[in-house]
């Protein structure tokens, strides 16, 4: 009797230690958020047209102009080879788990999603990694496939191109040179999209220790591949629209790819129906984009904070380490929690704050399980953290974009259940980044002969490395679109071109002026060898950098910045108090280049050598 309960005490532990697995190898995931591919190199399916060819190598190209570029958020044509080094340095470090946190495409067109699944291809079968991807909403631009045209592509002789899916969708009499049609420009919706990725997440495949969707009616305990499949067909992943009878897919998943890590593929594309329907099936024109991110997620997606619910009490209890990503951050995003003092200066509409994730959203997601996320869309580096009334912690890492200022993606590496390490790597030197000048100097001659209204610097053509170029590219953003769309006219007047020296002598108290550079071994002098425009520019970088950008910037410059702002909040200038209060809180913020994170006491470590 006594050898039968032994042998049944047995059994019992090793039906435990089969649910609550410990984790116990060393894991490394690279995370590499809005790639934004435009496969430059790609031929049309259905149209002779190859481009136009490269004066120097002769190669042909299929790219966007220079001007369009840097009107942008992000860069459409370098950042291709961008992805392809930072995919080689992913292989030298031997990573073999690959995470894309959405925007992966451009803009979901046939021709670019090819394009990236050749690479991720090639990447599998070469160097054995792994892809998961989630839907950003520039991969599915509304979830039916829709027609859909770029006018600013590089045609002949520098003019633009007009490429379009359509022949209809244009004004003809705008176009320089004979408009190019095929359908491998136009925008995919779910379906075609999701089955064009299939491999890298979006379904199932044998090599999976676990995967599900928030539909799926298996348990960890019953899960076979044969069982995957068959609940991965996309008719079985929809959702009712709230307030409609219409349902569209959901591509969420998760997955168990190493034994012991969930990840978690949270799509929170969220589409809202407009208040008059057409009444047809699959009309793109019936919903909005989803660029609005989690704040739509709670109203029009609820049904995924009780399925992040179950995974995470899933992972608690069967001791699996849970990861979860997206396209949207789930917190405020690099402003710092400066969002209030940045729509009180800028306004509502402004600054991006559309997309700022409420409270709810952070506090949501915390309490319903997640200890770690990592996002994109913003294509800032960042890291966000939120404490519940309940004693939850969430981090929020924002990964920074390789077609945008800073370009970097992000490793994490899981020492154990509690303790991950997550460092930053800056792709600044990129092979063949300026093959592509030659185009660029035929564009800014026609642009001359022309005589362009607000022409781009051609000193962007000198620069040195990537990183260089997408500091230019920056900076031409803002002087070009974020000076004249973003900042009141009467504020910027008022600090633009002023020089740092006459910032500082704003709050007119001397003494404490002389006593502050004393302290800070600051000269009055240097002050002046700088602007406001310069400022600016600063404050970008850091919103889009945040430690990444100190070191360009300069230790001694932002105490300069420092002195500027505690004496302009000294000011009777109100909008002028604002900035300083917006520029301080954007260079504090939290560790975002290479920190430790405890998950077992919700602490965060900053590991960069200061």
């Amino acid at each position: 009797m006594f050898r039968i309960s032994a042998i049944l005490v047995i059994l019992l532990s090793l039906n435990s230690c089969k649910s609550q697995q410990t984790f116990k190898k060393e894991v490394q995931i690279a995370f590499i958020a809005d790639a934004h591919l435009q496969d430059i190199y790609a031929k049309f399916e259905d149209s002779d047209y190859k481009g136009i060819q490269n004066p120097v190598t002769g190669e042909y190209a299929n790219i966007r102009t220079m001007n369009a570029q840097l009107h942008s958020t992000r860069i459409f044509n370098e950042n291709y080879f961008a992805f392809l080094e930072a995919l080689n340095d992913i292989v030298k470090r031997g990573i073999k788990q690959v995470v894309l946190p959405g925007d992966f495409s451009d803009d979901g067109q046939p021709v670019h999603v090819r394009g990236l699944r050749k690479i991720l291809n090639e990447y599998s079968q070469k160097y054995g990694i792994s892809f998961f991807v989630t839907t950003g909403n520039h991969d599915v631009v509304k979830p039916f496939a829709q027609d859909a045209v770029k006018t600013d592509f590089l045609g002949k002789d520098g003019k633009e191109q007009i490429i379009s899916s359509s022949p209809n969708n244009f004004s003809k009499s705008k176009s320089e040179l004979e408009p190019i049609i095929t359908a491998d420009i136009k925008n995919w919706g779910y379906k075609e999209t999701i089955q064009e990725m299939r491999d890298f997440g979006f379904f199932p495949k044998k090599t999976d220790l676990y995967w599900e969707t928030p539909f799926s009616d298996y348990t960890y305990e019953q899960y076979n591949f044969e069982k995957a499949q068959n609940e991965s067909v996309l008719e079985k992943r929809k959702y009712l629209i709230k307030n409609t009878n219409l349902s569209l897919p959901d591509a969420s998943y998760l997955v168990e790819p190493v034994n012991g890590i969930w990840l978690l593929a949270i799509d929170a594309n969220a589409y809202v129906p407009n208040e008059k329907l057409s009444g047809q099936s699959n009309n793109p024109n019936d919903f909005s984009g989803a660029n609005i991110g989690y704040n739509n997620v709670l109203i029009y997606k609820s049904h995924l904070i009780n399925w992040v619910k179950k995974v995470a009490s899933e992972a608690k209890q069967r001791g699996k380490i849970l990861i979860a990503f997206s396209h949207y951050p789930l917190v405020e995003f690099n402003n710092n929690n400066a969002s209030s003092e940045l729509e009180q200066l800028f306004g509502a509409n402004k600054m991006q704050l559309s997309r700022v994730p409420s409270e709810e959203v952070a506090q949501q997601f915390a309490d319903a399980g997640i200890q770690v996320h990592f996002g994109g869309h913003m294509h800032i580096n960042d890291t966000g953290i939120r404490t519940t009334a309940k004693g939850n912690t969430l981090f929020n890492i924002q990964t920074p974009s390789l077609a945008a200022y800073m370009p970097a993606y992000k490793i994490l590496t899981i020492h154990s259940d509690s303790d991950l390490e997550v460092e930053t790597i800056v792709i600044g030197k990129v092979a063949k980044f300026n093959s592509l000048l030659p185009f660029y100097e035929q564009e800014y001659a026609h642009l001359k002969e022309i005589n362009s209204k607000n022409i781009w610097n051609k000193d962007i053509l000198k620069a040195k490395d990537y990183a260089a170029f997408t500091n230019w590219h920056l900076k031409e953003l803002v002087r070009l679109r974020f000076l004249p769309e973003d900042f009141p006219a009467d504020f910027l007047k008022s600090i633009e071109k002023l020089s740092g020296k006459d910032l500082l002598e704003i709050g007119k108290d001397t003494k404490e002026i002389t006593k502050d550079l004393k302290e800070n071994s600051l000269v009055f002098s240097e002050f002046e060898s700088w602007t406001g425009f310069d400022m600016i520019f600063d404050f970008y970088r850091l919103k889009n950098a945040d430690e990444l950008a100190i070191p360009e910037i300069g230790k001694k410059r932002l105490k300069e910045y420092e002195l500027v702002c505690r004496q302009l909040k000294k000011s009777n200038d109100a909008k002028l108090i604002l900035w300083a209060e917006i520029f301080l809180k954007i260079m504090f913020g939290q560790p975002s280049d290479h920190f430790k994170i405890d998950l077992k006491n919700s602490k965060i470590d900053n590991l960069s050598v200061k």
